[in-house]
C-alpha cells in the first residue's frame, strides 16, 4: 500500500459544502490527510466544489443529483451530463422510497437510469449510491444499466437486508459505513456479516453527529473503532483493510478510466 493510503483515514461520503465554510472544511480534511470524497446534491453545486478540490491531494469532489431533490432538480440532469467528463466520482445519486419521497420515485428512477447509462458509456466512474427502502430496485438497475467492467458502486449508508447485501457483493459493490449504522442491532449484524474487503468508512457529515456536533472527516477513527468492536478485530487491522479496499476500488476503476487523478496523487 502506498504511504498516501496509509495516512489519515477514509471518508468516502461527506457533504463538505453543507458545512459553514467549504474552503475551511476542505483544508481541515486535507491537513489531516483524510481521503475524503465530498459529494454534491445538485449539478449546480458542482463547479465550486470542483474548483476548490482540483489541486488538493486528499480531497476529491463527486458530481451528484440527490434522489431527495429530484422533484425540484430533475431539470439539471443535462447539466450533470455536461460535467460528467470532469470527474471520475459520482454522487450522491440513487433512489429514496421513504414516505417523504415516494411520490417522486418514478422520476428518481428515470434520473438514476440516465446516470447509470452515462457512467457506463464513459467507463471508469465510481458512484456513491443512496438506496433508502429501495435496495432491490437499486441493485436491479445497477445490474441492468452499469456492467461491473464499466464502473464501480459504493453503497452509502446501506440499510438493506442481508440477502440484498449478498446480492450487492455478487455485483461487486462496496459499502461505506458510518457511526449511525452502529446504533441498531440490525445495522451491527449487517456490518459484522459484510466481507472485510468490501468495507469503506464514511461520516455522511453533517447529517451524523459525534459528541453532539456534526461529524467531520477527522472523525473516521471513531467509525474504524466501532467496526473493529463489532467484528472483534484490532482497530489497526480494520484501518489497514479500509486503506487496501480504497486502493483496490481505485485500481479497479482505473482499468476503464481516462482520468488519472486519484486520491493521494496529482
Amino acid at each position: 500500500m502506498s504511504d498516501e493510503l496509509r495516512a489519515g483515514g477514509v471518508d468516502f461520503h461527506c457533504h463538505l459544502d453543507l458545512y459553514p465554510d467549504l474552503g475551511t472544511a476542505i483544508a481541515k480534511a486535507e491537513a489531516a490527510r483524510i481521503h475524503t470524497l465530498t459529494v454534491t446534491t445538485t449539478p449546480k453545486a458542482w463547479s465550486r466544489n470542483y474548483e476548490l478540490t482540483r489541486q488538493t491531494r486528499y480531497v476529491r469532489a463527486a458530481l451528484g443529483l440527490h434522489p431527495q431533490l429530484v422533484t425540484e432538480r430533475a431539470a439539471e440532469l443535462p447539466l450533470w451530463e455536461r460535467h460528467l467528463c470532469e470527474t471520475r466520482y459520482v454522487g450522491e445519486v440513487g433512489l429514496d422510497a421513504g414516505p417523504r419521497f415516494y411520490k417522486s420515485l418514478d422520476s428518481q428512477k428515470r434520473v438514476f437510469r440516465s446516470v447509470l447509462e452515462r457512467c457506463a458509456e464513459a467507463g471508469g466512474k465510481i458512484l456513491t449510491v443512496h438506496s433508502v427502502r429501495s435496495a432491490t430496485t437499486v441493485l436491479d438497475m445497477i445490474e441492468q444499466y452499469l456492467p461491473t467492467d464499466r464502473g464501480k458502486i459504493v453503497l452509502h449508508w446501506f440499510t438493506g437486508s442481508k440477502s440484498e447485501a449478498r446480492r450487492a457483493i455478487a455485483l461487486d459493490c462496496f459499502f461505506s459505513i458510518n457511526a449511525e449504522m452502529m446504533l441498531s442491532d440490525r445495522g451491527r449484524a449487517l456490518i459484522a456479516d459484510l466481507p472485510l474487503d468490501r468495507i469503506l468508512t464514511e461520516t455522511d457529515g453533517p447529517f451524523t453527529q459525534v459528541n453532539g456536533r456534526p461529524s467531520e472527516p477527522t472523525d473516521v477513527g471513531v467509525i474504524v473503532a466501532a467496526i473493529a468492536d463489532v467484528r472483534n478485530l484490532p482497530a489497526g487491522t480494520v484501518a489497514n483493510a479500509i486503506g487496501k479496499n480504497l486502493r483496490a476500488l481505485l485500481e479497479a476503476s482505473n482499468r476503464t478510466s481516462t482520468d488519472s487523478a486519484s486520491f493521494g496523487r496529482r
